[in-house]
């Protein structure tokens, strides 16, 4: 990397930080079986375990709490989201509540997958305030994605428009601690927190008992 690349990165950093730039990311990996049809049926145990988030709690290692709640606000042991449903996650060593909310739901024979925004709180009505309850921005997106191509199976997180929320009214009072845990300990937990995801749902990483 050169002098001038380094310095356009550290620019775009603080611009990061200010909240006026957003970040892509990308996570994956991958399973081989010996055969097609160990992948095809590895494939449905993958696609079972995308869509039954309560369980990713269980992932080994240093790991997030997610809890999914339906488009009400109630807690639900749903198997799979829908557009609307809801997930807590807090990250280990924290309290601190963020939420996401499903906004897109796709299977098909050898892809699945979800995508959720950072939303506000919901309430029992459906209807929460206006501050988003997230360290990223609403317009951040990640997608979760399993696909198989032949004997191998994929698993992906996609990040899109990651940028801090610290401005306006959507921050609300957690302009600064947004902003500390997401260039604090979510940058430093990211990496791990989706690489640990991905190897669970390719079935190199089985949740815990319980």
């Amino acid at each position: 990397m050169s002098i001038k690349d380094v310095v356009n990165s550290i620019k775009k950093e603080i611009k990061v930080v200010q909240g006026e730039e957003t970040k892509d990311k990308l996570y994956q990996n991958h399973n081989e079986f010996q055969t097609e049809a160990e992948a095809r049926e590895a494939f449905e145990r993958s696609k079972a375990k995308l869509f039954d988030v309560n369980m990713w709690t269980k992932i080994g290692g240093v790991n997030s709490t997610f809890y999914l709640y339906d488009d009400r606000g109630h807690r639900t042991t749903a198997k799979m989201p829908e557009i609307g449903y809801y997930i807590k996650i807090i990250l280990p060593g924290s309290d601190l509540e963020n939420w996401v909310r499903v906004t897109a739901v796709r299977e098909e024979e050898n892809l699945a997958e979800f995508v959720v925004h950072p939303s506000e709180q919901p309430s029992e009505l459906g209807e929460g305030d206006a501050k988003i309850e997230h360290f990223f921005i609403k317009e951040a997106s990640s997608t979760f994605r399993v696909t198989r191509e032949g004997n191998k199976l994929s698993a992906f997180e996609i990040g899109r428009n990651e940028g801090i929320n610290n401005h306006g009214e959507e921050a609300g009072d957690r302009a600064v601690l947004n902003t500390l845990v997401a260039e604090g300990g979510w940058a430093g937990f990211q990496e791990m927190q989706w690489d640990n995801l991905t190897r669970y749902l390719v079935h190199l990483e089985e949740a815990k008992e319980v």
